[in-house]
């Protein structure tokens, strides 16, 4: 291709012209170059082509079995009679022809689960895309067979949450999935096992700043909290126990220094562990 700075035809060594996007000869029409790049906005819009950015549709996205490709047949107020019940068969066999396998039925159903769990854990959306990732490398690996679905999504969201460091302990989890504690364990044991998760210990600091959250705690009490997980890791009381409990128990030993009107019983409920839980932990921190 030849620059658009070229002033004659290398054909008949006529005169060039530069057209807009193009450079033609003005004798034999040669088109020497093109720059077709158009730098305006990417929507269209035929109502006002000066305010309504109208686009094309929305994203691709891994939360549906599709990537969201598919269509919809819509509704309208307008059309009666015979014709709004053909419309109902037509949207009834279009929604039937969408989904062709027991693969594809499971995916629908799974990622429906996955969005609502990520909605209702206020979750990000880049945790709701690799879960739904992570089960879609599940299935393919036949890894649901004998095993329930819901602990397979609960599972996904629990291992991706590990995975990028973000706290939700089981307990959170399975008090909103439709899944048991012991479907969510056996389905991510199999998850890691399998396809090799990298996950790696929970960090006890992870759940501080929730936990001083939800029980109104001042920013001093989990610094200080911080530091006691810091000297806990030192002195080898962190391995072999639950993280939560860690946390909880810190954040309980940091208030009771600042005369913090905190009870066992209160940080126990937050980090979904036992009152004597907390208290094991308590006494080794007291005694180091």
């Amino acid at each position: 291709m030849y620059s658009t700075a070229d002033s004659c035809c290398p054909e008949c060594d006529s005169r060039v012209r530069h057209d807009g996007t193009e450079s033609v000869c003005e004798q034999c029409g040669l088109v020497l170059g093109e720059d077709p790049i158009d730098h305006g906005p990417e929507w269209r819009s035929f109502d006002d082509d000066d305010t309504s950015p109208v686009r094309t549709g929305a994203p691709l996205t891994r939360s549906r079995h599709d990537r969201g490709l598919s269509t919809e047949i819509g509704y309208s107020s307008r059309v009666k009679g015979r014709k709004r019940r053909q419309f109902a068969r037509l949207r009834r066999q279009h929604s039937r022809a969408q989904i062709s396998t027991k693969a594809e039925r499971n995916q629908v159903y799974a990622f429906t689960e996955i969005r609502r769990l990520t909605s209702a854990l206020s979750l990000p959306t880049s945790i709701r895309d690799r879960a739904c990732v992570l089960f879609d490398s599940a299935q393919n690996a036949n890894l649901l067979r004998g095993r329930s679905i819901e602990g397979f999504t609960a599972a996904a969201i629990y291992a991706t949450c590990r995975a990028d460091s973000v706290s939700r302990t089981i307990e959170e989890i399975t008090t909103t999935a439709r899944a048991s504690e012991a479907e969510l364990k056996a389905a991510y044991s199999a998850l890691n096992r399998e396809l090799g998760l990298p996950t790696g210990p929970i960090d006890p600091v992870e759940y501080l700043p929730r936990f001083a959250c939800a029980l109104d705690l001042p920013q001093s009490v989990e610094h200080r909290a911080q530091e006691l997980v810091s000297d806990a890791r030192e002195r080898g009381l962190i391995a072999g126990r639950n993280p939560g409990g860690i946390a909880a128990a810190c954040l309980y030993t940091a208030a009771t220094e600042a005369s913090c009107d905190l009870t066992q019983d209160d940080a126990a409920e937050v980090a979904g562990v036992t009152p004597v839980t907390l208290r094991s932990t308590y006494y080794d921190l007291i005694d180091a």
